[in-house]
């Protein structure tokens, strides 16, 4: 099993201070600035996850996690918003990400995480 992470988000402050939480539970990470360049990354290497942020320029988390899981079923996606699952568009062929962390999160919120996907 893979124990690295694909982190997608644009804000690279975000993204390094997910890193680094990551790496306290063993987990390595990568980083991507946008949707187009996670799904080049995923093509070339082997994750465990994918945590993306919801709002990006290019393409929004959701499209992303269609993306994900046309091209690669098997790995679990993770959506970052400061909204509720809730609040975003639930239409009829809405893809669910495996799971969601709600900003501001916590370690116990990314252990839990950790825990139930992998």
């Amino acid at each position: 099993m893979p124990k690295s992470i694909l982190i997608v988000d644009d804000n690279p402050n975000m993204s390094a201070l997910l890193s680094e939480m990551l790496e306290v539970f063993d987990f390595e990470s990568e980083r991507a600035a946008d949707g187009s360049e996670a799904l080049e990354r995923l093509s070339n290497g082997k994750f465990a996850m994918v945590i993306t942020d919801m709002r990006m320029p290019k393409m929004t988390g959701l499209e992303l996690i269609q993306e994900v899981k046309d091209k690669f079923p098997n790995i679990p996606v993770v959506l970052i918003s400061g909204y509720s699952v809730g609040d975003m568009d639930s239409g009829e062929n809405t893809i669910k990400p495996d799971g969601f962390l709600a900003k501001p999160f916590m370690m116990s919120d990314i252990e839990k995480l950790l825990n139930s996907l992998l």
